[in-house]
This record gives structure tokens, sequence and C-alpha cells, in this order.
């Protein structure tokens, strides 16, 4: 596989103003993308902003055709930003009668796409306002494919184990940790990387308004749970590293956990899995 230069971005969001969130990813992007990355990701809930106040107001989601094409104009700026890099945002989706913290996709091509759902709901918040996803997803890109979660999913191992269904190289997270929450948002994306010998794309939500302030501290680490690149905890911040197969071959030949893992716990116990082609 060729490398694979990848950004994990964090920005603070204004609550409720999706037009204007969508003007900073794309600024925020287009500089990713003079560094070379060619995969973006942003925030959980980015688009509307973690602040449950705000999203208390349907005209903060997104609505998804059948096919799950998004066509809303408040997102242009990213639709034009995509030209040269996939980007990943979180936003607020309503579809098929559900509420969801999901995922969009915007790709070279211009289109924007609703691609995945948070499966694991945090707190009484999210779950008033919010249902959860039913299904994994993959993102396929060239030769690389991603397991895609958000936040919350990081926490249970299995969600991430369960990409391994696909085969995955690595985990792309949107997120939103808390100010306060930084030994946990640390431990547990190092660990993802770990536990499955593959990269972890982690975008955190940043600064805010209290009690939704968070922490920022965007990161990319390596398959042997290394930060390769890290955020400050409050602040913008564009995060680029390069995704090498010959790093991911060295740790995955010698911590053999995948290949050794007992078969019943990842393909009989796996759940149904969406494949997001580029």
């Amino acid at each position: 596989m060729q490398d694979l230069i990848v950004a994990a971005i964090q920005a603070p969001s204004v609550p409720g103003d999706v037009k204007a969130n969508a003007e900073t990813g794309a600024r925020l992007v287009t500089e990713a993308a003079r560094r070379g990355a060619r995969i973006a990701v942003l925030p959980e809930l980015f688009l509307p902003a973690y602040h449950m106040t705000a999203l208390e107001d349907l005209a903060t989601d997104v609505a998804p055709d059948a096919d799950g094409t998004v066509h809303d104009e408040r997102l242009q700026p990213l639709r034009e930003a995509a030209a040269d890099t996939l980007i990943l945002v979180g936003a607020a989706v309503r579809r098929n009668g559900k509420r969801t913290i999901g995922m969009l996709l915007a790709d070279r091509g211009g289109r924007i796409r609703h691609v995945y759902d948070k499966q694991f709901l945090c707190g009484p918040h999210e779950k008033r306002l919010f249902e959860p996803g039913e299904r994994g997803a993959t993102l396929h890109a060239g030769e690389w494919r991603f397991g895609l979660g958000i936040c919350y999913d990081g926490c249970f191992p299995e969600h991430a184990r369960d990409a391994q269904a696909d085969d995955v190289h690595g985990m792309l997270y949107c997120s939103a940790y808390a100010v306060g929450s930084e030994h946990r948002r640390d431990v547990y994306y190092a660990a993802r990387a770990l536990d499955n010998t593959g990269y972890v794309v982690f975008a955190n939500a940043v600064d805010g308004e209290d009690p939704w302030r968070c922490n920022g501290g965007a990161a990319i680490y390596e398959p042997e749970g290394r930060a390769l690149v890290k955020g400050p905890d409050t602040g913008e911040s564009v995060e680029v590293a390069a995704l090498t197969e010959a790093r991911l071959l060295h740790t995955r030949g010698g911590h053999p956990m995948l290949a050794e893992r007992p078969a019943p716990m990842w393909v009989a116990a796996g759940n149904p899995r969406d494949q997001v082609w580029t």
C-alpha cells in the first residue's frame, strides 16, 4: 500500500450555526490538504456543535435522501474543500424517522453522504435527544480500510475489534471529550490502537461553552499506541501524520494478537457492517 497522510482536526464550533461551522471545517481541511492530507477527520457533532441546549433545535440537523446523500446547502464549503481530501465530520442526522449522532463523508466528487451512526450513546442528554446506530461501517480509501467510530464507541474494545471482521488497518474517530477527562481521552484511543495493532485517528472537539466545554488533544496513534502527533488541550489545531504499511506490518509481525485471536470473538458475534467506498 502507498503511504497515506491523514489529519485529525480540532476547532471550536458555534452552537447551532451549521453554516459557520462548515466554513471553519473547510478552512482547516484546506490547511490539512496543503500539508498533504488525503483524509481529514473533524470532531463529533462538529456541524451543530456538541451543545445539548442548541441541539434541542431540529434546525441543527441534516436530513439525507433515501440513498444517504446530503444536499444541505449549508455544507457547500465542505463539498469544495473535499476536492483533494476526503472529509469525515460529525453531524446531527435525521433519517428514516430516527435522529442520530452521525458521521458524514464528503468525497472528491463533491458528494456528501451519511455513512455511520454512533452505536453507544453517552449519558442522559445524548440518550434523550438521539437514538443509537445499529451497524458498524468500514471506509475503503484506496487500498486502506478503516473502521468508523464516534467518541464513546471507542470506550468499548469490542467495537474496534468488530471492525477486524473487515481486516481494517485502523480506526477513524470523531469525538467530544469534556474538560476533566484528559486521562481517559489519552488512554482509550492509544489502547484501541494497540489492541488491534492498527492506526487510530482521533479528532476531538475543543473549547466551547460550559458544561459542554471540550478538551482537544486531537491525535494520530501508530499501531503500538504511541502518539505520532498530538494537539493541545485548547484552541484550533490540525495534526497531520503519514500512515505506512511498513510500520503496520512490523507491529503486527511482532504482536500477532489479531492472527491468534479466537474466531468466535469476532466472526460469530460481529455486528453487521456497511461498506463505504470512495
